[in-house]
């Protein structure tokens, strides 16, 4: 069990022997003691990389976020956005991505946002690429609409525009085709 006071490695060892969902527990509890900020943001990042691990996505997007609210560094902060916004994608919650975005953009410098909105155009391809591979077409097309809808080169674009519509072929969404030939 966690006790109010211990640092980062005893928190460390006293996790150790113990289950995923027993550490969500200790981990939870341990919060409500109301730990100085830089072992909040531990137990947070903690967290995350647990939620992560048993795939629950959304949580662990959520527990992602508060380290970075957690964070007093700027980099920090916008790596926990960014890595919120790729849990979120993974959970198929574009919303929520989407919001996790925009506090990451909203931290970064010029020179840091084209990277970010790079890192995360990689999140949405490699997730529908992973549904493409899983034969989960319907999947794989929601998360390629959602792509297309964000700022693409033209090469980009139409590489896309040929997924869906070989995903709309298999699909058997005949208009859907033809709509996207259309535009």
């Amino acid at each position: 069990m966690l006790k109010p006071g211990m640092s980062k490695e005893e928190i460390r060892q006293a996790l150790k022997d113990q289950g995923d969902f027993v550490q969500i527990d200790y981990l939870m509890k341990f919060l409500n003691t109301k730990p100085p900020i830089h072992i909040k943001k531990f137990v947070y990042e903690t967290l995350t990389q647990i939620y992560e691990k048993t795939n629950m996505f959304g949580e662990a997007a959520l527990t992602s976020e508060k380290a970075a609210e957690s964070s007093v560094i700027y980099t920090d902060k916008i790596k926990f956005f960014v890595k919120a916004t790729e849990l979120f994608i993974k959970a198929g919650r574009f919303e929520m991505a989407d919001y996790s975005m925009k506090k990451a953009l909203h931290n970064a410098n010029a020179s840091e946002k084209g990277g970010i909105y790079a890192q995360i155009k990689e999140f949405y391809k490699k997730q529908a690429g992973a549904y493409e591979l899983d034969h989960k077409r319907a999947h794989a097309v929601k998360f390629y609409e959602k792509l297309i809808t964000l700022n693409l080169f033209d090469e980009e674009k139409e590489e896309i525009k040929q997924k869906l519509l070989d995903l709309y072929d298999k699909l058997g969404r005949f208009n859907d085709a033809a709509m996207l030939k259309k535009s």
